[in-house]
């Protein structure tokens, strides 16, 4: 009897044993698994091909001086909230930006600054870092060679047609800064890598806010009339018929023609 009980307490103990042999296999291949995708998500950024670049032929802006173009006496100063990855921020790019240089910033009426908002889909302060902020970083790297409107166009133009997610990767913004003429990479990545500019941006964020921010791109124009400094607003991508009334009664109040 007390052979048999033996026999079933040893069997019992094979059995547990067994038991704990699978469930520890099953745990260590679990976390092979979780491992192996964590290191692949790690590394396949690095390994993933590049989307193909294009160069981009920039216009000249009137007084560029880094991420501003314009008389920095001007009577109006127009401050742009944008972001690299924004359709919307696109079409002012392409459509509205050119005839406000023509009519308002080339003829000396408006200074035109631009400023980083490409964290505003990512929750602002405190979330992960974006892809549109580091391409903000890019530009500003860029524009400590004054060639901040090169990468502008630059980053605009390759972001068409290509998805958002991995459209301005470490990499690929690395290729599409060597095409922009005169750029010297080594200062260039010196920049971006030592993170010089993440306050800059996270602070364009933070002062866009404070004016209103509710979406991009977003536009304060800041002004002077008897001594008093005054502002106002344009929300999204507006035609050039929205700036130029807005402008034009401006210029009207303070009595500039």
């Amino acid at each position: 009897m007390n052979t048999e009980k033996k026999s079933k307490r040893q069997a019992r103990r094979e059995q547990l044993k067994k038991r704990d042999t699978r469930r520890r296999l099953v745990t260590i291949g679990l976390i092979s698994i979780v491992a192996a995708f964590v290191v692949f998500a790690v590394i396949w950024p690095q390994l993933r091909p590049v989307a193909e670049v294009v160069t981009v032929e920039s216009r000249a802006r009137f007084q560029a001086d880094g991420a501003s173009m314009g008389d920095p006496s001007a009577p109006i100063q127009i401050v742009e909230y944008s972001d690299f990855q924004c359709p919307f921020c696109d079409r002012h790019y392409t459509d509205t930006e050119p005839l406000l240089e023509q009519y308002y910033i080339d003829t000396g009426k408006v200074l035109f600054t631009y400023k980083s908002a490409g964290n505003f889909v990512s929750g602002g302060a405190g979330s992960a870092r974006t892809e549109s902020q580091d391409a903000a970083a890019a530009a500003y790297c860029a524009g400590d060679q004054g060639k901040f409107w090169e990468m502008h166009d630059s980053l605009f133009e390759n972001n068409r047609d290509v998805e958002n997610q991995g459209s301005f990767t470490s990499r690929r913004l690395t290729a599409i800064a060597e095409t922009v003429a005169g750029l010297d990479m080594a200062e260039y990545q010196d920049c971006y890598d030592s993170g010089k500019y993440e306050d800059r941006v996270q602070e364009d964020f933070n002062e866009g806010t404070a004016a209103g921010l509710e979406g991009t791109p977003f536009f304060v124009i800041t002004y002077t009339v008897g001594g008093v400094t005054k502002t106002d607003t344009i929300n999204g991508a507006e035609p050039f018929s929205s700036f130029q009334v807005k402008l034009e009664a401006i210029f009207n109040e303070i009595g500039t023609q």
